[in-house]
């Protein structure tokens, strides 16, 4: 099974979608008075990371949890292959952002200084 994951969740430090909310933002520009961007939305790399990792193995747990469940007979097969193919799907993004994270890598490696 899997097993709970301690050191993605202390990445995250995002406030969700909500984060809009009682800001004033100027309208000229989009953003708040005297804040750079990613300051503005309260976001950061990495907490975005964190999140989109976080949900990854949200969706893995839950999609065990629904394969277990049509087993035992309490779930139907929609729920099932509903569940699985977001686990799928959340898969195929973490292993595609890793190969991208990678690759990055690799080619500042390859900068010279």
């Amino acid at each position: 099974m899997i097993e709970k994951t301690e050191d993605v969740t202390s990445l995250s430090r995002s406030s969700g979608l909500g984060f809009f909310s009682g800001e004033s933002v100027s309208t000229s520009t989009g953003q708040a008075d005297g804040v750079t961007p990613g300051a503005a939305t309260g976001l950061s790399f990495a907490g975005v990371l964190g999140s989109l990792a976080t949900d990854a193995v949200n969706n893995l747990k839950q999609a065990e949890v629904t394969s277990f469940e049509g087993i035992k007979g309490t779930a139907n097969t929609r729920e099932v292959v509903d569940a699985v193919l977001a686990a799928e799907q959340s898969l195929q993004t973490a292993i595609a952002l890793r190969d991208k994270i990678v690759t990055a890598y690799l080619e500042i490696t390859k900068m010279q200084i």
